[in-house]
This record gives structure tokens, sequence and C-alpha cells, in this order.
């Protein structure tokens, strides 16, 4: 039977990781080229993707494993710089399994085209105005993308807002579109640009910005894992995790550490298939702020057994259609190699890696600290740089932990001394 669980999969070399997630995921051996050979990406392809480009640049690919999300299993891509990520997501994984995994769910794929208008006389009159005429409006925005409303439906309802600001107020016209397994933007823009005359007919005033917000509050994903006393070191490590949280979710010093935790799982999963990580960002933390006070995305608890429960809710703007998802030979493959077949599987796969990231952070500050995971990471990193050989790294370390020298000049006096 095929399973991520794989025992000493770390110990492998580059060669045999690659290999046996490969055969996971059924990736061909093109497939596999575009994420071990350096290049996948070609100056021609990048000089289509951007403006001015000059080079490209690489950035390691790792494989989270022992994923198990609403019964299936993932080996999870993760494209990302810093050390211990794809190492603190596995473990929290396979601490997950013992209790049954992640469960998810999604909201559905609506994002939001933002029309703003201004100058409006009676805006609270103007704004019952717009949602009398929902239907003439929606037709107008569903003309724009008839290929996107046979597939979807299209645009499928209207809010509007009265928001008070230093200009006075604005009459703010939502869309609710449904952008399928694309991320929408285009769509969206689109569509907010074609109903603006109409608006500012009904309203008397003068539209301005026609764009889409990357607040995608109608587009959530949600995801939550028990993770047994047992697991996790005993009832005082989920008290010490339960109280973590509790800084965090009071405290915004504490939350934006807390919730760039999170987001070291879930952006090199957004960058590994091609998506925004950007948007995602701008909109996990607006989300975090709705409130009006900054907080912990995620909400951890003690269960009535004395075990941990931990969930997370996420605006998710994510597409498998169009973009460098499309464009970028290794997104491709890596969205292959994670198994994802639409935008709302991969939405709550992102979930559920947040979740994971974020309780191997908070069980590590729990116990040992942040740190002793980070630095045996660190050192490898800057015996590396003092020019260690995969012979001599081990050796390196050792000895760089032992005697709690962590730099690069100390790492050269011990090369020099072998």
């Amino acid at each position: 039977m095929k399973t991520n669980q794989y025992p000493g999969f770390h110990k492998l070399s580059v060669q045999e990781r690659a290999a046996e997630a490969a055969e996971f995921s059924g990736l061909t051996e093109e497939e596999l080229g575009r994420l071990t050979n350096p290049g996948a990406l070609s100056l021609e392809t990048a000089n289509h993707v951007i403006e001015n480009v000059i080079g490209t640049y690489q950035l390691p690919v790792g494989v989270a494993m022992n994923f198990l999300i609403n019964s299936k299993e993932y080996i999870v891509p993760m494209v990302v710089e810093e050390a211990s990520v794809v190492a603190a997501a596995s473990n929290a994984a396979k601490m997950a399994r013992e209790a049954g995994g992640f469960t998810t769910s999604y909201t559905g794929n609506i994002m939001i085209a933002q029309v703003q208008c201004i100058g409006v006389a009676n805006p609270f009159f103007a704004r019952q105005i717009i949602l009398h005429h929902k239907q003439e409006i929606l037709d107008i925005a569903n003309a724009k993308d008839p290929v996107l409303v046979k597939i979807t439906g299209g645009a499928k309802d209207l809010e509007v807002r009265v928001v008070d600001s230093q200009i006075g107020p604005m009459v703010v016209t939502h869309l609710l579109v449904d952008t399928g397994d694309a991320m929408g933007a285009n769509a969206v823009n689109t569509m907010a640009e074609a109903v603006a005359p109409t608006i500012e007919q009904l309203t008397g005033g003068t539209v301005k910005l026609r764009i889409l917000s990357n607040l995608a509050d109608h587009r959530l994903a949600r995801a939550t894992a028990k993770f047994t006393k047992e697991a996790v070191g005993g009832e005082d490590v989920v008290d010490g995790v339960v109280a973590a949280y509790a800084f965090a979710a009071a405290d915004p010093y504490r939350a934006a550490t807390s919730n760039k935790g999170i987001m070291n799982g879930i952006d090199p999963v957004i960058v590994a298939t091609g998506n925004d990580w950007r948007g995602i960002e701008a909109g996990v933390h607006s989300y975090c702020a709705r409130g009006g006070h900054y907080t912990s995305l995620t909400r951890w608890e003690k269960d009535a057994n004395g075990d941990l429960t931990g969930s997370i809710e996420l605006p998710t703007p994510v597409g498998l259609v169009g973009g460098a998802t499309k464009i970028h030979p290794a997104a491709q493959a890596c969205v292959k190699l994670l198994g994802v077949t639409t935008a709302a599987e991969l939405a709550q796969v992102i979930a559920a890696v947040g979740l994971a990231q974020n309780f191997a952070a908070l069980r590590a500050l729990a116990t040992d600290g942040i740190q002793k995971g980070h630095m045996k990471l660190h050192a490898r990193n800057l015996a590396t740089v003092a020019g260690a050989t995969e012979g001599q790294l081990d050796e390196v370390v050792a000895k760089m932990i032992s005697a709690q020298k962590i730099s690069v000049e100390y790492a050269k006096e011990i090369l020099s001394s072998l």
C-alpha cells in the first residue's frame, strides 16, 4: 500500500528521496527533472513572466511527509530557504496521525471585486438603490466572462457597504464572483470595470477604484486536528501549548511572530505551486485583524480527555489555472507531486500545513525552546559556508554544538584540525 510514512526518509540521499517522492506521486522522469535539474525555468520563459529579466534564482524544494488530510495521504512540496521548516511540518503531521490526521473544509471559490464610489450625497439611500438593481449589475458583470459563467456561475451576489473615511463616506460595492479553479484576479477586475458606469448612474457619485480584495473572506479554508497528550509528550506540554497560544491571542507583538511561524509552512506550499504568496500574506494578516485587534490565526484548546485540539481558518485565494502555476515547469511538477486536482483541495492542504507548522513551533516553545532545533541546522549551514565537505559536516556540527560555539570562525578552526 502506498504511504507517505517513510522512517529515515531524511537519511536518504537527495537522489533517493527524489526517486521515492516521484514514485509516490507518479512523476515521469521528465517531470522529476524539472525539480532536480537546475534551469527548469528557462531564460526565455522567465522573460515572459516579469519585466527586465536578467536571470533566474533558485531555492531548495523539500517535501513534508506524513500528512493525512481527510483520510488521504499527501507528500507536500515546500520551496523555502529557512532550516527546520520542512522537518517541523513532517514531525507535526506524524503526531497528528495518531488521532486521525487533519480534517478540513472549504467555503468555496468566491473572490471579492470592490467598486469604490465617492461624492454620494445620500450614501445609505444609494446603497439600497444598488441592491435594488442587483440582478442588472450581476448580468453586466457576467456578460464580460461567459466562459467563467458557463464553468462556475461567475458573479453570484452583491454586498454594499458605506465606509467612513477622511474624505467623507464612500459607497463600496462588492461583487462576489465564483472564479472556479483560478485565483481569478483578472476576471474580477474586468467585471468591476464593467459595472462601474451603472453604479455611477444609480448613485450620482464618482467611481474611483475598481479592483479585487485580497481579504478573501468568502474563500476560507479550515483545518482541525487532535494531538493526543501521549503523542505530544504529556499533559504539561498540552498546557504549555495552550498557554503559548493564549499569549498570541492576547498580544499583537506575540501574534506577529506566531503567525509568521504559521506562514513558514503556508508560503512554501504557495511558492511551490506557483501561487501568489504576497496576496495570501496580505489576506491572512488582514483576516487576523478584522475584529480591530491583531490576534492569532489559530486556536488551541485542551479537551475533556486532556488532549490538544487545534483549529485554523484563513483566506486562501489560490488557483491551479493560469498564472505561474501553468507557466513555471517546476510549479507544474510540484502540483502533480502534491496530487491536488482542484483549487479547493489545494486550499485545504495549505490550511492543514499551516496548523501543523504552528503546532510544531508552539510545542518547541513549550518544551526545549525554539532554538534547540534551529541551532543544529544553523550549525550545518555555517559549517558548509566554512568549507566542510559532506563527509566532514556531521563531525564539525557535533563539535560546534558541544562547545556551544556556533560560528563560521569556529567551524574553520575545527576544519583546520581535522
